[in-house]
């Protein structure tokens, strides 16, 4: 009897390494891990920016806060207007 078992699992590793559906998995495995890589490298990128862009909105919020209290502006003064001259027009006939 221990014969047989014995035979018959090496006939079952015979039969799986012949296979091919391993190498395929294998291979499936290997584009799944890739794809994932660079989708969690894209969300941490995002993520950066976000961060980046949360920071901006808290200190506009606060801008905006004092704003509200009646404070003036601080930072760089806007540029004066420039007054455009009107030309006459020519009546070239």
């Amino acid at each position: 009897m221990k014969e047989v078992k014995a035979h018959l699992k090496q006939m079952w590793h015979w039969l799986w390494s012949t296979t091919t559906i391993d190498e395929k998995v294998e291979e499936k495995l290997a584009e799944v891990k890739k794809e994932t890589k660079r989708r969690v490298r894209r969300v941490k990128e995002e993520l950066t920016d976000v961060k980046d862009s949360v920071k901006e909105v808290i200190d506009q919020v606060g801008d905006v806060a004092a704003a509200a209290k009646g404070s003036k502006r601080k930072g760089r003064k806007p540029a004066a207007k420039k007054s455009v001259s009107k030309k006459q027009p020519t009546n070239n006939k």
